[in-house]
């Protein structure tokens, strides 16, 4: 087969390809399972019935059990590498990290980020820092999630 007919997908951006105000649409999503809840409450010690008990949570404020919020969190940043820290050196901070509303099993999971902001990095001319705000939401185009980040990202090699 002739390079030519090649397809090569990489993983991420680079800085050069940010630019303020862009705003993306992630390809991913993730449909939360039960079993997704369960797992991450117990790997990450969040035993509070109201993620992992149906009886309990019947009697609470949604009437069923709630997705972990760091879950969502978790998968929110997942869903966002392919485009925005694909070719991350490091994310350098997190911050205003709202849980916009609740999340429940069987709930699909999507999001976009716009870019509030690039600056090439004062000390490294092979990077820069790219400042996002992610919003993630569910099948019904209900905003569930919104953070903030900056990510240290590498500039294009000039071979490439």
């Amino acid at each position: 087969m002739a390079d030519e007919h090649i397809i090569k997908k990489e993983l991420g951006l680079w800085f050069d390809d940010f630019k303020k105000g862009q705003l993306i649409f992630h390809a991913a999503s993730k449909t939360i399972f039960e079993d997704d809840n369960n797992r991450f409450s117990m790997m990450t010690m969040k035993h509070h019935p109201v993620h992992t008990n149906v009886d309990y949570a019947s009697k609470q404020q949604h009437g069923k059990p709630l997705v972990v919020g760091t879950l969502v969190f978790s998968l929110v940043v997942g869903i966002t590498v392919p485009d925005i820290s694909g070719k991350a050196i490091a994310n350098l901070m997190y911050e205003n990290i709202d849980h916009l509303q609740p999340v429940f099993i069987g709930d699909t999971i999507y999001a976009r980020t716009e870019i509030l902001d690039v600056r090439e990095s004062k000390s490294k001319p092979d990077r820069g820092i790219v400042y996002v705000e992610t919003t993630g939401y569910n099948q019904h185009n209900i905003n569930v999630l919104r953070f903030r980040r900056k990510v240290l990202i590498k500039k294009k090699p000039t071979e490439l």
